[in-house]
């Protein structure tokens, strides 16, 4: 084993230590949560996730005086650059002591690798795509965050920097609360926009009905968001594995389906935020984590609209709007405690008017970095 270094991750052993860097960097971490093995575990397993029918992955593990410093994975969504007509890699899953040297390591490792598949640029991070928890943390170190959004070391964005990357996006999280929401203004407009739209309507995400839903909504999701920048089409293996996995923690009171005269066009899955449960489970479902999930999620009191989206046709009509103040008034505990609306492009202008218009305050902010290779 070499004291200072970077080596591929090919044996158990290595898969293993590649999972738990972080719980051991962050043990001392007020405010980061630590996610489910079990999810991280997934996340990274070819055989099982189904993004890696059409994407690689090679994982990285650094080495700095005979300890672990830091860890990395380069990616290749191979239909991300089909989309978008272009050669771009990712990194994801990085974490790193505060050491420039070990981050250094770990970005050309990840280039290197990356440039000898034939890739022009690289971009992240994406753990491990741009579905799934994306972006580094750079305003917001004081704050918990919500469920599958990012929490790392402040020095991150200087490491990842100053080891050649850029900016390339920044991205927002709203927040919504009791004290900056206005309950009469929401249902005042509420009422315009079903005024303007005649034969809207809004109802539940039927769970009976789970793999018709997902497709319903895995259509709107790749009309609305085809022009929006990092979009790649959901693939219906990905829906339905996204599906299975929403089915377990859904609220359909504030998981919901907009149609017109019965047909569907808009959606909004806004989630309760399990991180405050898990945050008391160390990563652990099992043997114990079950009972704190179990009890625990009758106490949540904050959600997250993780996925919406509006028909190009509908879109600029307030439905976004309309979608987001039912989740605001039916989210636990029914009547709303904290509502997060993430992640916003810095540059949906709309999307940030929509926010801002129901009581949403700019609460933190992700950057998204990448170079030539």
């Amino acid at each position: 084993m070499v004291t200072n270094g970077v080596r591929v991750v090919t044996e158990g052993s290595d898969r293993k230590l590649f999972i738990e860097f972080p719980y051991e960097l962050y043990k001392d971490e007020e405010y980061w949560i630590p996610p489910l093995r079990m999810d991280q575990k997934k996340l990274i397993d070819q055989k099982k996730n189904p993004f890696y029918e059409n994407a690689e992955i090679v994982l990285f593990l650094a080495e700095k005086n005979g300890e672990l410093a830091g860890r990395i994975a380069a990616i290749i969504d191979h239909r991300y650059n089909e989309h978008h007509n272009e050669k771009t890699g990712h990194f994801g899953f990085f974490e790193c002591i505060d050491d420039q040297g070990t981050a250094d390591l770990l970005f050309k490792v990840a280039g290197d690798w990356l440039k000898d598949k034939g890739m022009e640029k690289v971009m992240g991070p994406a753990s491990p795509s741009m579905m799934d928890t994306i972006g580094v943390l750079v305003e917001g170190f004081d704050k918990k965050p919500y469920i599958m959004m990012p929490y790392n070391k402040p020095y991150y964005s200087d490491l990842i920097k100053n080891a050649g990357l850029e900016k390339v996006m920044g991205m927002y999280a709203y927040e919504v609360s009791r004290d900056t929401v206005s309950f009469d203004r929401i249902q005042r407009a509420g009422q315009i926009v079903l005024k303007r739209n005649p034969g809207l309507t809004i109802r539940p995400v039927n769970l009976k009905k789970m793999d018709k839903e997902a497709e319903i909504i895995r259509d709107i999701f790749n009309k609305a968001w085809a022009k929006n920048w990092g979009f790649i089409p959901l693939s219906e293996s990905e829906m339905a594995a996204t599906a299975k996995d929403l089915k377990m923690v859904i609220d359909t009171d504030i998981a919901c389906i907009a149609e017109i005269d019965g047909n569907p066009i808009a959606f909004s899955v806004a989630l309760p935020d399990y991180n405050q449960v898990f945050e008391k489970m160390n990563g652990n479902l099992f043997p114990f984590g079950i009972f704190k999930l179990l009890t625990g999620r009758k106490k949540i009191s904050r959600i997250r609209t993780a996925l919406m989206g509006v028909i190009p046709e509908y879109q600029g009509k307030g439905i976004d709007a309309l979608l987001h103040h039912r989740a605001i008034e039916l989210g636990p505990p029914k009547g709303l405690a904290v509502s997060e609306l993430s992640w916003i492009l810095e540059t949906n202008v709309d999307m940030i008017r929509v926010a801002e218009k129901i009581g949403g305050v700019h609460d933190k902010t992700y950057h998204m970095y990448g170079k030539k290779l």
